[in-house]
């Protein structure tokens, strides 16, 4: 164990490597509620790709496994280190290296944060689009989980925002894919190979992110309903309005009601409303032009009172954006009130109401308790599992993955496999496929060396 210390203190400099006691607790673990925290043998803090290249290298000539890190924030356990195994922390890779207003991109490094991202680009009226709920959660976690949020229904998730890469390969080889364009037939695309691969092909150092300019007025909707299915049958108007709504998200009544006094917000709901609405609609607009963006609110408004709303109310613009960050600390209330596990399936959002109704019989039957809300707009439905039995929940999880595989949708939206999903997706996704994703990482990391053990065995 000397022997690797002190090839890694020569990669990055005696200071930055740690080993035993000086390694804190915090780079054990990452907010999955069900993982088991785990210390690893080294942290090593690299600041530059040619030392992440030689940290790679010289834990691939001892055969030891390599776990990246960035903010530590990720609900799948994939950060989470191998006792055995080296930790790359880049909170020392956090330089924004570039705001292109040319080509309007922003080159970074991984331990960027959203937060000190978006006040760079705020200071020359751009704006990088990807907000997964945490403004803590570094650039390099997004592009390894492929991290989405309230916001994808308009921009996308971070795959649809990343145009390039440098990453170090398995091998310790250095590679550049895309580059400053939207476009390209170059060969295979291995930034999006690269993109979710939760650090088990690649060790991102750099990306290039596109940005877009920074609209100064935003308003949200509040719309109470008594049921789901109204909700879901007024998105596709919604989505399709032509107004391209920043913000779609459903709220059911006991979410709505942890959310608010988690934040400790008081929205002035009626009482008589608050007993009759079992779900919420929260629609939040922008636009550049304040005339623009009250007309589309009025339209707004009209359309989804008349599908069926029992109110609609224009929220003053800091009981929005309170609103709005209290919705996206969702998992934080979840914690708070003591859920077992948190789900992030993501099914086509026509079958929600479907898939929630099977959501609902499965509870109960497992004599399980499931509160919920999601980006109904792009059909990613966050459920909090209230279930103590580790043997009840396993099943009843696994019950409403096959369910909503069945209406075509996925296990994981946007928080990744990491290591808690695994047993899942080994279980119930097509075996030729699983197959196809170990070649693809033998030929990234032919020695196993990234990751190992998250996504699968």
């Amino acid at each position: 164990m000397s022997d690797i210390a002190t090839t890694l203190r020569k990669v990055v400099g005696e200071r930055n490597v740690l080993t035993g006691g000086a390694i804190s607790d915090d780079y054990s673990h990452d907010e999955a509620l069900t993982a088991h925290a785990r210390p690893p043998a080294y942290v090593v803090l690299p600041s530059s790709t040619e030392e992440v290249a030689g940290i790679v290298a010289a834990a691939r000539a001892h055969r030891l496994p390599l776990t990246a890190r960035g903010s530590g924030t990720g609900l799948s356990g994939a950060c989470i280190p191998r006792e055995d195994g080296v930790l790359v922390s880049f909170e020392r890779m956090n330089r924004i290296l570039e705001i292109d207003t040319s080509n309007h991109v922003a080159v970074v490094q991984p331990g960027v944060t959203l937060d000190e991202l978006d006040k760079a680009t705020a200071e020359h009226g751009f704006v990088y689009p990807v907000y997964p709920g945490e403004n803590s959660a570094s650039l390099g976690g997004n592009v390894a989980t492929n991290a989405g949020g309230l916001r994808a229904v308009k921009y996308g998730v971070t795959r649809h925002q990343v145009l390039g890469l440098t990453a170090v390969l398995g091998t310790g080889e250095v590679i550049r894919t895309g580059g400053r364009f939207v476009k390209a037939t170059s060969g295979y695309d291995l930034t999006q190979l690269i993109i979710g691969s939760e650090g088990t092909l690649a060790l991102a150092t750099e990306a290039i992110l596109k940005l877009y300019p920074r609209p100064d007025h935003a308003t949200t909707l509040l719309a109470p309903f008594s049921t789901l299915d109204e909700i879901t049958a007024v998105v596709p108007k919604i989505v399709g309005s032509g107004v391209a709504p920043l913000i779609v998200e459903y709220i059911d009544f006991v979410s709505m009601n942890g959310i608010l006094a988690n934040a400790g917000l008081d929205l002035g709901i009626p009482q008589t409303i608050k007993e009759t609405a079992l779900a919420y609609l929260v629609v939040v607009l922008e636009d550049r032009r304040a005339d623009r963006l009250e007309e589309n609110v009025e339209e707004m408004a009209t359309l989804v009172a008349e599908q069926g709303a029992l109110d609609v109310y224009v929220l003053p613009p800091q009981a929005g954006i309170q609103l709005i960050h209290a919705r996206e600390r969702a998992f934080w209330a979840a914690k708070a009130a003591g859920a077992n596990d948190i789900i992030d399936m993501v099914v086509p959002r026509a079958a929600i109401p479907e898939y929630m109704a099977k959501v609902n019989d499965l509870a109960k039957v497992s004599g399980s308790f499931i509160t919920g809300c999601g980006h109904v707009g792009d059909g990613n439905v966050h459920l909090s599992v209230f279930q103590a039995d580790p043997g009840k929940r396993s099943a009843l999880i696994r019950s409403i993955f096959e369910s909503g595989m069945a209406l075509g949708g996925a296990i994981s939206g946007e928080h990744g496999i990491g290591t808690e999903k695994k047993p899942y997706y080994a279980e119930l996704e097509q075996p030729p496929k699983l197959e196809l994703m170990r070649r693809i990482k033998a030929a990234f990391d032919p020695d196993n060396i990234l990751n190992p053990g998250t996504i699968f065995d």
